[in-house]
């Protein structure tokens, strides 16, 4: 059918959309921006422009009020987050990226929830050529940020089966698939030549009202959080053959304190589509979104409030009306797993594939480890690939038999971790960046999450569960970014020391958190959570997980729909 492709209407929409109508396909003033010696900034509405291209603005929170004393800007300098479909990279592209970190960077490498890498602290002088390094590597950041379909995921583990390849290029076409067709980003960051006109045959000039975010999961296996994403497929396996998936929309992470008519929402399973009809059910989704969703309310604006006000079945009917055809009905799966696997594992073809336990995602040299200098040493003996897990780790894959005993050596020399000495729920945690650099940031949440697991291992210790892994999600704030609501415990960020405590998400990632105490301090956190923890390791039933526990226990209600969530 027709789609007749939503307009910019300035008596209604957003100024973002202004912003994004204006920007001739996403070039804007960004040319001239980047010229401009006078600040380390870009101008406002480039902001904006320039998540596309997979770059934010930020500037150290922890020198602001210093600098204002003496009457400078705020240090402004840039985020870099490149796009890795699947999170899988060669060796040798790990080296640049390493390299890229080391000459113009913070000197470390940020692993993200959506398996790509971030560089923090790039400053605007040095934009154009860590960009171009990046793009000589064969990765690119176009589409890592912006109102656009973002880095597509899929599981990062190769088991012993052909089809984790099979799911791996689907990511890749998807990705592909769904990337923007200006040609603005090698017309400024790579000196292309200058096209007069651009068209974006998925997206038209307004792109998306919002970030879109794509995952595919292999049961039983959710390691990808498929609920949490805009657009998920599952798939689906017979006779160990991958024959299509099953298709979810509308999760999303991010909500607002105080403001209950925004939260976040896990994915319902509309169907089951054949592999022929991935790309067309991909791109339409996002066509659905890109005329029905919210473009004057950004915080109303994700696909979870479109699935929402349209209702399910009115969503279906909108994507079956774009494709011409409907879903089959889904096919059944489990999942029993979100977590990593840590260790070695040892495939039909005789090759080793290592996953590492990394705090956050911060690979960097410390005192203590020398992480990022033995990663790089590890990538330099190695020709196989680097893999980011959607947990924010590490898994160097494809080690040949005669080249492990030389990986492991390194593995001791600069000792790294591959989770033998860390409990199961420090394993099974994850924090957002927060302070210093992040702008939204209302607490602390990577630096302080290693403090905060080493008090609560003394209660799991102390009541004897030290061994069972509870998944502690932590942010600075609600936005999401660390998928705080689908914690077993969840910890958002409302001010300096002081966090918004959640229980209740399923270990699994299909039931989100629910509110239990608001604005409390760390002996606090801890002082809740210790009567708890205290009835688990004496009430529970075999097997069961400490999200399950306390909705059992009715310590809080499940929360199985985004709009439940306040209530």
């Amino acid at each position: 059918m027709a789609i007749e492709q939503t307009k910019y209407d300035p008596s209604t929409h957003s100024d973002v959309e202004r912003i994004k109508v204006e920007s001739d396909y996403l070039r804007g003033t960004i040319t001239p921006s980047l010229k401009n010696p006078v600040t380390g900034s870009v101008a406002d509405d480039d902001l904006m422009l320039i998540k596309f291209h997979g770059i934010y603005q930020q500037d150290d929170r922890d020198l602001r009020n210093e600098r204002r004393k003496q009457k400078l800007e705020p240090l402004y300098s840039f985020m870099i987050r490149a796009r890795v479909p699947g999170g899988v990279a060669t060796s040798e592209q790990y080296i640049q990226m390493a390299n890229l970190a080391t000459q113009y960077s913070s000197g470390s490498l940020r692993l993200t929830t959506r398996q790509a890498y971030q560089w923090h602290g790039v400053f605007k002088r040095n934009l154009k050529t860590t960009i171009a390094g990046i793009n000589q590597s064969m990765l690119d950041t176009i589409a890592a940020c912006g109102d656009v379909n973002r880095n597509v995921m899929s599981n990062p583990l190769p088991q012993t089966s052909a089809v984790h390849a099979e799911v791996f290029d689907w990511a890749k076409k998807i990705s592909e698939h769904l990337l923007p067709k200006t040609k603005a980003y090698h017309e400024i960051w790579l000196d292309g030549e200058k096209v007069e006109s651009s068209q974006e045959p998925i997206y038209g000039e307004t792109y998306l009202p919002r970030k879109f975010k794509t995952a595919i999961a292999i049961p039983p296996y959710n390691d990808v959080d498929v609920y949490a994403n805009d657009l998920g497929f599952i798939a689906i396996i017979e006779d160990e053959k991958l024959i299509g998936f099953n298709v979810t929309i509308g999760g999303g992470m991010g909500s607002s304190h105080g403001d209950e008519t925004t939260y976040p929402r896990v994915a319902d399973v509309i169907g089951f589509c054949t592999l022929d009809q991935v790309l067309d059910i991909s791109e339409n989704v996002v066509k659905v979104q890109r005329d029905f969703g919210n473009r004057e309310v950004r915080k109303h604006a994700r696909l979870k409030y479109t699935v929402d006000t349209l209702g399910l079945e009115g969503f279906k009917q909108k994507l079956s009306a774009y494709v011409g055809y409907e879903l089959a009905e889904a096919k059944p799966f489990e999942f029993v797993h979100n977590g990593d696997r840590y260790g070695w594992m040892q495939d039909e073809k005789g090759n080793w594939h290592l996953t590492l336990y990394i705090h956050s995602g911060r690979i960097v040299d410390t005192d203590e480890k020398k992480l990022f200098t033995g990663l790089l040493e590890i990538a330099k003996i190695h020709d196989g690939q680097f893999r980011i897990s959607p947990n924010q780790n590490m898994i160097i894959s494809d080690i040949k038999p005669e080249t492990k005993p030389k990986v492991e050596a390194l593995l001791k020399k600069f000792e790294i971790s591959i989770g033998e000495t860390e409990s199961p729920t420090r394993l099974n945690s994850i924090a957002c960046v927060a302070f210093p650099t992040c702008s939204l940031a209302m607490s602390e949440a990577e630096r302080y999450l290693p403090t905060f697991i080493d008090k609560l291992e003394v209660l799991l210790d102390k009541y004897s569960i030290k061994s069972l892994p509870i998944n502690v999600r932590m942010t600075g704030c609600p936005n999401g970014c660390g998928r705080p609501f689908l914690g077993e415990i969840g910890m958002v960020g409302k001010a300096p020391g002081k966090y918004n405590l959640y229980l209740g998400a399923s270990h699994t990632g299909h039931r989100l958190n629910k509110l239990y105490r608001e604005n409390i301090n760390e002996q606090q956190i801890l002082s809740e959570l210790e009567p708890i923890l205290k009835d688990y390791s004496e009430e529970r039933n075999q097997e069961e997980h400490f999200g399950d526990f306390v909705i059992r226990k009715n310590y809080v209600k499940a929360v199985n729909n985004g709009l439940d969530f306040h209530s």
